[in-house]
């Protein structure tokens, strides 16, 4: 559910490239939206059951929630983020090592281009070849560990959500919470995503 410099230097190395610590955001969105599906089903349904009980007269309090957002603007997933980050800092330092390798041995080819012999010129390529596999396979390493690595700390985030949403219903009188994703279209006087961040803030003191 919640669901988190290289790339620029990767794309002249690896098309496909990207710094899987400063990304991190994304692996964060991958986690947020395999827990949201269920939630924002659950939370659809939820709505719809409620709008048909409640009174066709009666005033009813709607509030919109980014889960998302609410998850990674607490100050639990800034905290867990900035330790997987401090975690994985060596492993990103050996991945911009390669990077640099790969750059300065295709700057020195370009500039010797008109010296080197054709063996000279397969000799760099296979080298810079090697390297970029072991960029690759390095890279994709990382990810994974990284990805486990934010299963293992995140774990429980969605129960700490629910709860959230829950006592925010009980203590402001809410009839129906639908997360973001469920509206085209919100007004921001609907959007409780701050007082759901607030709520998980208040579970960490």
């Amino acid at each position: 559910m919640f669901s988190f410099a290289l790339m620029a230097r990767v794309k002249t190395f690896s098309s496909d490239g990207f710094d899987v610590l400063e990304q991190r955001g994304i692996a964060v969105r991958r986690m947020t939206r395999t827990i949201q599906k269920p939630f924002i089903v659950g939370s659809a349904l939820a709505l719809l059951v409620s709008v048909l009980s409640l009174p066709a007269l009666g005033e009813i309090k709607i509030g919109v929630v980014n889960v998302q957002g609410a998850i990674l603007a607490s100050e639990e997933a800034k905290r867990l983020t900035a330790q997987i980050k401090e975690e994985f800092s060596d492993d990103e330092q050996a991945i911009v090592a390669l990077q640099t390798e790969a750059n300065t041995k295709i700057q020195q080819m370009q500039k010797d281009a008109d010296v080197m012999s054709e063996a000279e010129r397969r000799r760099v390529q296979q080298e810079l070849e090697s390297i970029n596999n072991d960029f690759v396979y390095q890279r994709q390493k990382l990810q994974r560990q990284i990805d486990e690595r934010q299963q293992e700390l995140f774990a429980g985030i969605d129960q700490k959500v629910s709860r959230a949403i829950e006592d925010l219903v009980r203590d402001e009188d809410f009839d129906i919470i639908i997360p973001r994703q469920a509206a085209i279209y919100v007004s921001d006087v609907y959007d409780v995503t701050r007082k759901v961040t607030e709520k998980l803030n208040s579970y960490d003191r």
